[in-house]
Parts: C-alpha cells; structure tokens; sequence
C-alpha cells in the first residue's frame, strides 16, 4: 500500500526478491491518485474495502499486506478488518495514530512535515492554502535518503511526482485522515506485524515504531540505526522473506544481521 503522495504502481526494486520468493504483487491506487476516483471524506479503514474487493475480484482468498510511510496504516487496517484474510502485515516508516496516548506525536518531525499535518488537522482548505503557499523542503529526507533516491529507490521519485500529476486531491484526503480517528482501534489488529523503521527518519519518527510495538498483539520491530525514511527501504527484501514466512505459518527466520530493536 503506498504513501504519500503516490501511485500503486508496485515497487520496481522489489521485484526481483519478490520473483525469488514466489510473491506476486497486487497494488492500487487510493481514490485520488492515477485514474482512481477521489473519494473526499475517507478515512484509514476504507482501505480495508477497497483491498478485499480487489481480493475477491482477482479470487484471491488469503494474502499479506505491505505498506511504507502513509501506506502504514492502511496496512493495518487491512490486518484488522480482514480478519483471517490477512496472513500479516510489513508496515516500513509507520505513523501513529494522532491521539496515541503517551506519544508526543510531532517530536522529532521536521518542520516542514510537521506543520502539513497540523494545516492538515484544520481541515482540507487549510491544508489547500498550506500547498498553495509552501514548496517541499527536501531537508526533511536525510543524506541516507537522497542517496537512496539517487540510486536504487529512484523509481520512488518518479512515482510520487505522477501521484500529483492529476492535482492534490488524493494527498489532502490521505492527510487528514491521519490525523482523523482511523475507523478502527489497533487492538483489532491480530495478524503478525513487522515494523521496519530507520532511527534517523525525519517524516515518521521512530518514537511512532516504538509506540506502535508496545501497543499491538504481536508486531516485532527492526530499527535500522543510519537509515532514514527512504533509505530504511533497504531492508525491504529482508521484510518480503519475513512476509512469506507468516503466509507460509513458519516461524521468523530473520538473519542475524536483520536490523532489530
């Protein structure tokens, strides 16, 4: 499930893992993204839907969910309302919740990201007006990450600019339903979850991963110590293996050198 902003566009430099492991790649594009219909008053669990249709349509009965950044919680969604559908799920630079209890949700935010989500809590003209009169700040990726962009991950570049080739639309519903009630509580979720989170993000904080591995059934977090939100997608391949192994029912076979907290 991908972040914001985005297309659905599965993950090129993923696909030769994921030929390894035998894992096909279903992916969509959220409403307001590419040729999707926006759909202004969505929230997080209306992923959940969407997925199982698609499921159901390509006769797909169980499958594992995979998301980075905005993604994330649209993953969890999937692993809480699918039920026994989802075999787990691999959330890379996760958000909390905006109330999670305990978490100073901004800390450790760059500015620039900090202040879209607040515009964003005012609601969608305030988040316009905020577009409107503030250009991206490319500080708020770290050395790690533009290298990351410039190499391997330069795919992912390419994909954000097409994910507001057709307007703002499906960046300003994907914004406010972070940081309104997602439509489900994180003890629904069941399923194995994977955190994979760099210690350095700028977006995402880790003290999110953090909070996040504390509060759900049964997650597990890899934090990559140098990685930021991007570069942290690394340890994606590693991730795969981890997903095929909940589908499989074998238990984690991580390496030694997999990224742990």
């Amino acid at each position: 499930l991908h972040g914001t902003p985005n297309t659905g566009a599965p993950p090129e430099p993923l696909f030769g893992p994921a030929a390894d492991l035998g894992i096909r790649w279903v992916s969509y594009d959220r409403p307001g993204y590419g040729g999707s219909t926006r759909r202004p008053g969505r929230d997080v669990a209306s992923a959940a839907g969407d997925v199982g249709a698609i499921a159901d349509t390509l006769g797909i009965d169980r499958f594992g969910v995979m998301g980075h950044s905005g993604g994330c919680p649209h993953a969890l969604a999937c692993d809480a309302l699918l039920g026994q559908r989802v075999s787990g799920a691999v959330c890379v630079a996760a958000l909390a919740p905006v109330d999670a209890e305990g978490l100073d949700w901004s800390a450790g935010m760059w500015p620039f990201g900090a202040a879209e989500l607040h515009a964003s809590m005012q609601g969608a003209a305030a988040l316009e007006r905020y577009f409107a009169s503030n250009e991206w700040d490319p500080e708020q990726f770290t050395p790690a990450d533009h290298a990351a962009l410039e190499g391997e991950w330069s795919w992912l570049a390419n994909v954000a600019r097409l994910g507001t080739a057709g307007g703002p639309g499906g960046m300003i519903d994907d914004n406010i339903a972070y940081v309104g009630p997602w439509g489900f509580d994180l003890e629904q979720v069941r399923g194995p979850v994977l955190l994979v989170h760099g210690r350095q993000d700028r977006v995402a904080p880790s003290s999110h991963a953090r909070w996040l591995v504390s509060r759900l059934r049964s997650a597990e977090l890899w934090l990559s110590p140098d990685d930021g939100h991007i570069s942290v997608l690394s340890s994606a391949a590693q991730a795969l293996r981890w997903l095929k192994e909940t589908f499989s029912g074998l238990p984690d076979g991580g390496t030694a050198d997999t990224p742990r907290s």
